[in-house]
């Protein structure tokens, strides 16, 4: 028996190589074939599930995504492919919600696994234009309600004094009204993200952010890489400084998230 579960497992492990050759020469109907094949043999190996499902989505086959890679993370709840092309897919089918969702499921993930990798860069750069877009689309529906009932209650104003004599004490009260509106929309007008939000490297609203033994503060994947590839020190303080020494910066990634969940425009990617 042992024997025959080695075989198969080395027979799908080929059909997966052969599903990787196929789809590098584009030939994606061979390649997923391959990979059926292997998920034949195999099942429970994530992995055949998220390759097949990279082929449909070459494909734009967004339902097919949607179920390889919802058995994707059924076997393996931290597949990092799998919660990320879910999320395109659901989002594709317009559940945003869900979508949303699975996005920061592949993105928490992601900075677990490689902090610094393409793929978590890909990820967030998915999460920021859909939460772009969902607070486009809650803050015209908001506009427009807040538009409605502001002429709903200028007509009343104006409709309540139609017989009074007291012009100056309605074109204050409509002043007064304008005000309060303008002032119910102020959370959706774009302005500029606080200085303490944003890495003083990059300059863009922090996303993972981590604090040095010398108190300041970076985007993880930025000074990660500036460890790397320039040197094991503070870029401002040039302090030595070791990836081991970076913490979560909690307090600062709070703020974010509540500054985000605010002001949804700031997710908007230059």
């Amino acid at each position: 028996m042992a024997k025959g579960v080695s075989s198969a497992a080395v027979q799908a492990e080929q059909l997966k190589q052969d599903g990787n050759l196929y789809f590098k020469k584009n030939r994606l109907g061979a390649a997923i074939d391959a990979y059926t094949e292997a998920i034949t043999l195999c099942p429970d190996v994530p992995v055949y599930w998220t390759n097949r499902a990279l082929c449909h989505r070459k494909r734009n086959d967004w339902a097919r995504v949607e179920e390889d890679c919802l058995k994707a993370v059924q076997l393996d709840h931290k597949s990092v492919k799998g919660h990320y092309m879910l999320g395109l897919a659901l989002l594709q089918r317009e559940k945003y919600a869900e979508g949303i969702k699975s996005l920061e499921r592949a993105l928490d993930h992601g900075r677990g696994a490689h902090p610094n990798s393409y793929m978590v860069e890909e990820i967030w750069q998915e999460l920021a234009k859909a939460k772009y877009q969902e607070w486009e689309r809650d803050s015209t529906k908001r506009s427009w309600e807040l538009q409605n009932l502001q002429d709903s209650c200028e007509i009343a104003l104006r409709e309540k004094h139609v017989h009074e004599d007291a012009a100056d004490s309605t074109s204050q009260q409509l002043a007064d009204l304008k005000l309060v509106f303008a002032k119910a929309a102020e959370a959706d007008i774009p302005t500029e993200v606080p200085d303490y939000l944003c890495c003083k490297i990059t300059l863009d609203i922090f996303r993972d952010p981590v604090i040095t033994p010398s108190g300041l503060t970076y985007e993880r994947a930025v000074i990660l890489d500036h460890l790397e590839k320039v040197g094991k020190f503070d870029p401002i303080t040039r302090e030595t400084l070791f990836p081991s020494q970076l913490v979560q910066n909690l307090a600062i990634k709070e703020a974010v998230g509540a500054f985000l969940e605010k002001h949804g425009w700031a997710y908007k990617m230059d």
